[in-house]
């Protein structure tokens, strides 16, 4: 259902408002991965980026998603100045708090853009979720920099979504935590079973086929796939996913690499199911200093054994017992992806994996997540009785 935002005047639960520069419904990634699992306890309110819209009246557009999250996004008149659309966004912000029952007690940002309409807010714990180095993003807006160093001292707990940010982030604040990547083993585990039913799709793709899932964009190494693919015309390459500021008269145009657009989070798995290896072709830039690549679990999860370019969180964390090959070019890509498909994916193979995989579960990243904000909120609520108590 989608309609204008509503207040639950229901339930009690603690509220959680999260300021995201990502869709809800697009790739189903580590916000939706922790959101879901906190909305089991708490109300969880996802505020996205505006859409326009000609001669819209400014509002929340609201949708309840399937893991009971209350998505919001905002809806704005196209052509507005950029000062309009923050001002815009802060009083639909404002109106939005103002018709809850209670304060939130959990700011969540996952983007320090989101401080340019919430500046003037309190919350009383603030959390910065850093899933990347946005800085470092193509198109990033000048601001950011400065806006994260805002982020950094508002926040009351700073989460990173790899070893690397964490290196980066941790002489930058007391309380930063690191969280690499997490996998839902119980979603993936079906791609094993390799007899099940083909997606439409794939039919006719013969094999071996060398597969990639997730957002294609300036990370993506697009002359190694098309090199590798000139040099190894009977492997077939499997591009799962949406673009993103790449144009698509970029794209390598081979006839055996297959551009098979964006999937459903729960459509994965069959397609996992048909691939031979997992490629992470990630370009070695600024884009990809900091990544660490929620796929890298999830194929295995699946079965699928994975080659991966050298991104330094890949290597540090899955580099080791054959669980990811390493290859950073053209020569040695073919060679580790001969390898792992003459090599297969032994049972001896796949104990390790799972072994490896019992450590990085989302309800384990969760709960610990959950314990650090609590423990700080706790912190919070004794500094101010104490506080109060002294007056």
């Amino acid at each position: 259902m989608t309609d204008t935002f509503q207040p639950e005047t229901v339930e009690s639960r603690p509220i959680l408002v999260c300021f995201s520069h990502l869709r809800w419904d697009f790739v189903f990634q580590r916000p939706q991965h922790l959101l879901s699992r906190a909305a089991r306890e708490w109300r969880v309110y996802f505020i996205e980026e505006p859409r326009f819209q000609a001669g819209a009246e400014a509002h929340f557009e609201s949708t309840t998603t399937d893991e009971n999250v209350e998505r919001l996004v905002p809806v704005l008149a196209e052509g507005l100045t950029e000062q309009d659309v923050v001002s815009e966004q802060r009083d639909l912000v404002d109106s939005f708090l103002g018709l809850l029952p209670e304060a939130p007690s959990v700011a969540w940002y996952y983007t320090p853009m989101a401080l340019r309409f919430t500046d003037h807010l309190s919350f009383p714990v603030v959390v910065y979720d850093c899933m990347d180095e946005l800085s470092h993003f193509r198109g990033a807006p000048p601001e950011l920099t400065r806006l994260e160093s805002e982020l950094l001292e508002r926040a009351d707990v700073v989460f990173t979504g790899g070893y690397s940010l964490y290196e980066s982030k941790r002489q930058r604040h007391s309380n930063v935590h690191a969280f690499a990547s997490s996998v839902d083993t119980a979603h993936y585990l079906p791609a094993r079973d390799r007899s099940v039913a083909e997606p439409a799709d794939l039919a006719g793709i013969a094999r071996p086929r060398i597969g990639y899932f997730g957002v294609i964009d300036e990370r993506i190494d697009l002359d190694l796939i098309e090199a590798v693919a000139s040099q190894r015309p009977e492997w077939q390459i499997l591009m799962i996913g949406p673009t993103a500021k790449v144009d698509p008269a970029a794209l390598p145009k081979q006839a055996n690499i297959h551009w098979l657009g964006m999937k459903r989070y729960a459509e994965l798995p069959r397609y996992l199911a048909g691939l031979d290896v997992g490629w992470m072709p990630f370009a070695i830039n600024d884009a990809t200093r900091f990544i660490s690549p929620t796929k890298t679990p999830e194929f295995l999860a699946a079965g699928v054994p994975v080659v991966s370019t050298p991104v330094h969180d890949v290597v540090r964390s899955w580099g080791a017992d054959r669980f990811v090959a390493i290859a950073g070019d053209v020569d040695t890509s073919i060679a580790a992806i001969t390898e792992t498909l003459e090599r297969g994916r032994p049972q001896a193979w796949l104990t390790q994996v799972d072994d490896k995989l019992a450590e990085s579960s989302w309800d384990t990243t969760w709960a610990r997540m959950r314990d650090l904000i609590e423990a700080k909120a706790m912190a919070e609520l004794s500094t101010m009785a104490v506080a109060a108590a002294a007056h």
